[in-house]
């Protein structure tokens, strides 16, 4: 067993609750299934030259950045497969947005990079508490500012997302 399988033992329950968690938010007839998500997360990851992860929190971080991409994929194949009907629905948790009942899983990819283009800290706040299930000590570690500026970060990436999604 080399060093990135062992990480991976070491998270990989983590990110199956995580994707289950993902995946019962996104409605039914979904047919992606949490282990097939961290599975097709992880290849991504390991397939990033000259990505190595560090330590589980980096793992996890890098792996809610590939669940992102692989249910933005998954929803866009969904919806030219069907023309523009039946797109997936995303419901965020009151921790993202407060009365939100439901959102696109294209609608919140594209809220995200418009909220990079202005901050791409907060968008990784974003990514990495959403996505990844990172605390905001974890996150904060991960990219370098206190848990205090993650906080922060969290409330402005909220009520801007808020915003944006409900205009």
């Amino acid at each position: 067993m080399n060093a990135d399988d062992e990480l991976l033992g070491r998270v990989y329950d983590e990110l199956k609750r995580l994707a289950a968690a993902f995946l019962a938010r996104e409605g039914q007839g979904h047919t992606l299934q949490p282990t097939a998500l961290v599975h097709e997360a992880y290849m991504r990851v390991s397939a990033q030259d000259g990505v190595q992860p560090r330590n589980p929190g980096h793992l996890r971080a890098l792996s809610a950045i590939a669940m992102r991409r692989v249910l933005v994929d998954h929803a866009r194949a969904k919806k030219a497969a069907k023309r523009g009907g039946g797109w997936d629905r995303v419901t965020l948790d009151a921790g993202l947005m407060e009365g939100a009942e439901g959102l696109d899983a294209l609608e919140l990819d594209a809220a995200l990079t418009r909220l990079a283009e202005v901050d791409e800290r907060r968008a990784r706040v974003v990514e990495l508490r959403f996505f990844g299930g990172l605390t905001n000590r974890e996150v904060g570690e991960h990219i370098g500012v206190s848990e205090t500026t993650v906080e922060a970060d969290w409330r402005f990436a909220r009520a801007w997302l808020s915003r944006e999604l409900m205009s």
